[in-house]
């Protein structure tokens, strides 16, 4: 399973961001400290590696040299099983369990505890007759082989116990490594092009919004010019009308009076016609 181009599924938010943000770190620190976790286990393993090693090569020959005294033993003493089980009435020596702490791994260790009592003081007297030195030299080569068989097993134990938490470390520092970090950083750039998308998508619409604005500001602007243009040209023209109308006498038939009156609603006419000419003009333009 890779984390290439995957991602969670989350709604683009800056609060989500953050929280992505601080997931991401935590699994950085998560994965250094097991990370170093799985390197103090593999220095331990290969010590162990070696310890072992070394205790198969003293447990043969330790147990070769007590064969050979059990031989020399049986051929100076005869058979004395049975005088050696009869004599003895407790173990000349218990093992004793503790636990050591490695990187958060507890490892079993066990430990011969000789006996103070019991034990040689019991068959002591065995080939007092004759053998009692092979007999002793025997009952020493056994103790060292029983230390070394305790040792081993101790090792063995913990090389069982720290080869599967070391497996499942290296799975979890795999699956940080190449899983979940992906994942979070292909999440956190998703919320980052989303987050600027909708930040573009914003300036356009405020400079769309302005924009517009603008360009209604200058319409309003021009129509208040292009009035203010109208109000003067038509007061401009009443002025020409009003100083073009000849002053009367109050002399006069009804003909001329109407005739003249005729005259001046022609004339403002044409003058209104080119003023809405002009203005439209203006507008257009």
């Amino acid at each position: 399973m890779s984390g290439k181009g995957a991602r969670e599924n989350t709604f683009p938010t800056r609060a989500t961001l953050n929280a992505t943000k601080l997931r991401l770190k935590g699994a950085q620190t998560g994965h250094s400290l097991l990370k170093r976790k799985a390197d103090a286990l593999q220095k331990r393993f290969r010590t162990i590696t070696d310890k072992i090693d070394e205790a198969k090569r003293k447990m043969g020959r330790v147990m070769q040299l007590a064969s050979f005294s059990l031989a020399e033993v049986t051929y100076a003493t005869g058979d004395i099983s049975y005088i050696v089980q009869e004599s003895v009435k407790s173990a000349s020596f218990r093992v004793q369990a503790k636990q050591e702490n490695v990187s958060g791994v507890l490892l079993p260790a066990f430990e011969a505890q000789p006996q103070v009592s019991g034990g040689a003081a019991e068959f002591a007297l065995t080939g007092l007759s004759r053998g009692g030195q092979q007999v002793q030299k025997a009952r020493d080569t056994y103790t060292k082989a029983l230390k070394t068989l305790i040792e081993l097993a101790s090792l063995q134990t913990a090389f069982v116990i720290l080869d599967e938490v070391i497996r499942m470390t290296n799975r979890r520092v795999n699956a940080i490594e190449h899983v979940i970090i992906p994942r979070l950083e292909n999440t956190i750039s998703y919320i980052v092009s989303e987050l600027d998308e909708a930040d573009r998508e914003e300036f356009f619409r405020l400079k769309k919004v302005q924009g517009k604005k603008k360009r209604t500001a200058e319409e309003a602007e021009r129509e208040q010019t292009a009035n203010r243009k109208a109000a003067g040209a038509a007061a401009a023209a009443s002025a020409a009308t009003a100083a073009a109308v000849p002053e009367g006498d109050g002399v006069g038939d009804g003909k001329g009076e109407a005739k003249a009156e005729g005259d001046v609603y022609m004339n403002y006419s044409h003058i209104t016609v080119g003023i809405l000419r002009y203005v439209r003009n203006r507008s257009t333009s």
